[in-house]
């Protein structure tokens, strides 16, 4: 961390902010605070957790809120602790208790076998109580008006699926199981609390969420909301896109067309599209690109119009998101171009050695 500064003395650039979320507060709530000590409204996370849930907050600030789309759709991982026993109405501890049937039969080997049920490709009913619209209307909004909510099922991955303890309380008659889980995005851990549960017979619910990774960003990285008080720390918009993409290094020239909103040459063989950081030679974070079949009248460099000229089928490096502009004749006003103008931040906060979707949703 740098000299510590106060809020109202910071001149915050943009970057992403990993918070340690503390319990009873919302991602919006958060995203407030935010604002508040960056001094900027343009403020946006990846990835909601609820509000009994703590842990690995992305927070985007300035220019970086374009990567939180990206950010979205990563591996998760969490501590979680299930209570056997006990069915409620948001498959959590803040919902009302629905049923209660005794888990003095549960057995650590019939845990284990319903569990590795539940692990890999699997096929999931999200939580009732969660942002999924259903006719244009969240699902928790139509569940708390009374109505009965029915969400199909989709298709997610559960990675890793591990027990570390399994209690007896209340005289052996409910069972928690301390469990760590790492998903796909759109996963829901409440509902794995819940299927795991219902698998035994005897209904399940969370009452400790805790997430520890979000991608490649981990809990050690975090801050907590009195520390980016104190200091306010920040990966800078580069480092951070730099963490998440494979990098590709520009020439003056390329880092002229891509400002413009050109094409330039492929970042690959164009077989395994994804997308690439590209960064102009004083390293700044030029624009982020992607592999796609060359185009003829594309606007595009001399060498990657030369590609769509081709009679073999090839590629060129289309920009998906602009963020240095290159200003002069011709110029383009692409509606992927961002204007803002990029600063170091202060109080950085320690690089990664590694790197908005509804409420629950792989929480």
């Amino acid at each position: 961390m740098g000299k510590k500064q106060k809020p109202e003395e910071l001149e915050v650039g943009s970057g992403l902010v990993l918070v340690d979320k503390p319990a009873g507060l919302t991602s919006h709530d958060v995203v407030g605070r935010i604002r508040k000590l960056a001094g900027t409204r343009k403020v946006g996370h990846a990835g909601t957790l609820d509000p009994m849930a703590t842990g690995v907050l992305v927070v985007g600030i300035n220019r970086a809120t374009r990567l939180l789309t990206h950010i979205v759709g990563v591996d998760k991982t969490y501590t979680a602790t299930v209570r056997l026993g006990q069915s409620t109405s948001t498959d959590d501890a803040e919902g009302e208790v629905l049923q209660t049937r005794f888990a003095n039969a549960v057995t650590p080997e019939a845990i284990a076998a319903e569990i590795a049920k539940l692990t890999g490709a699997i096929q999931q009913v999200p939580a009732t109580v969660s942002a999924i619209k259903v006719d244009g209307q969240r699902a928790h909004a139509r569940a708390r008006a009374g109505e009965e909510v029915a969400l199909k099922s989709r298709d997610v991955t559960v990675h890793d699926f591990e027990v570390f303890e399994i209690r007896r309380i209340d005289g052996g008659k409910l069972v928690d199981v301390d469990i760590e889980v790492r998903v796909s995005s759109g996963t829901y851990v409440r509902a794995l609390a819940r299927d795991l549960g219902e698998a035994l017979e005897v209904g399940g619910h969370l009452t400790a969420l805790r997430r520890t990774a979000v991608g490649s960003y981990s809990i050690d990285q975090t801050l907590t909301l009195d520390q980016l008080g104190e200091d306010f720390g920040y990966i800078g918009l580069a480092e951070a896109a730099e963490h998440l993409f494979p990098a590709r290094q520009l020439t003056a020239e390329e880092t002229e067309n891509l400002g413009y909103g050109r094409r330039i040459t492929a970042s690959g063989t164009g077989e395994d599209p994804q997308l690439t950081a590209a960064f102009a030679p004083d390293g700044e974070l030029v624009a982020l690109l992607i592999d796609v079949p060359a185009k003829k009248g594309a606007s595009a460099s001399p060498d990657a119009a030369h590609a769509a000229d081709s009679d073999s089928i090839d590629y060129q490096a289309k920009p998906e998101l602009v963020f240095a502009i290159s200003t002069g004749p011709g110029s383009t006003d692409s509606a992927s171009a961002d204007s803002g103008s990029q600063t170091a931040g202060t109080g950085a906060q320690p690089a990664g050695t590694g790197v908005t979707q509804p409420p629950g949703a792989s929480e």
